[in-house]
């Protein structure tokens, strides 16, 4: 009998993903995880602003970076004002604050789309495992490893288990749809 286990990881790993993903969704609230793909250069290595700054939410819209070296000020506000987040950062010389403005319904419609484009794309990667979960219990037959019953109650394994990851990927869209519209 095959093990279904190295599947599931990687439908486990699509669902993980996805929800990381959500994180960096900008949802009118303060939430620091939206720095984390931001890379400032740091003595010639390029790290985390989490790595060269104390990072924090004194407020629900405002997110305070206070870099342990002052003369990274400039290169954190440069990383944020070439990435995506849409916000400005204002600075006193000691401290950055990014104010987040209150999302519009139009907005809102755009992320909650936005997150429904990332959660189709985790379940594409859920049915290509899935597939391949399918394949891998047809090599077994031809190789004499498995019986056709055995194969049949394989894919009823496989299909469960694709059915869970998809339906929870259908929860999670939800819930951040739903974090979204009732801000």
């Amino acid at each position: 009998m095959s093990d279904l286990s190295m599947f599931e990881q990687k439908m486990e790993k699509s669902l993980e993903a996805l929800k990381t993903d959500f994180t960096t969704i900008r949802a009118g609230r303060a939430n620091p995880h939206i720095l984390d793909h931001l890379r400032v250069d740091y003595y010639g290595t390029p790290s985390s602003i989490q790595q060269v700054a104390n990072v924090s939410v004194p407020e629900a819209r405002m997110i305070q970076i206070q870099p342990w070296e002052a003369s990274l000020i400039k290169e954190i506000e440069k990383a944020i004002l070439v990435s995506d987040l849409g916000l400005t950062p204002n600075n006193d010389g000691k401290v950055i604050r990014l104010i987040f403005p209150e999302l519009t319904e139009e907005r809102r419609k755009e992320l909650v789309k936005d997150i429904k484009k990332k959660g189709e794309n985790a379940k594409v990667v859920v049915r290509n495992v899935r597939r391949d979960a399918m394949d891998d219990s047809k090599k077994q037959v031809k190789a004499g490893e498995i019986s056709e019953d055995e194969q049949k109650n394989l894919e009823v394994d496989i299909q469960k288990l694709t059915d869970k990851y998809i339906d929870l990927i259908d929860k999670a869209i939800d819930a951040k749809s739903q974090e979204l519209l009732t801000v």
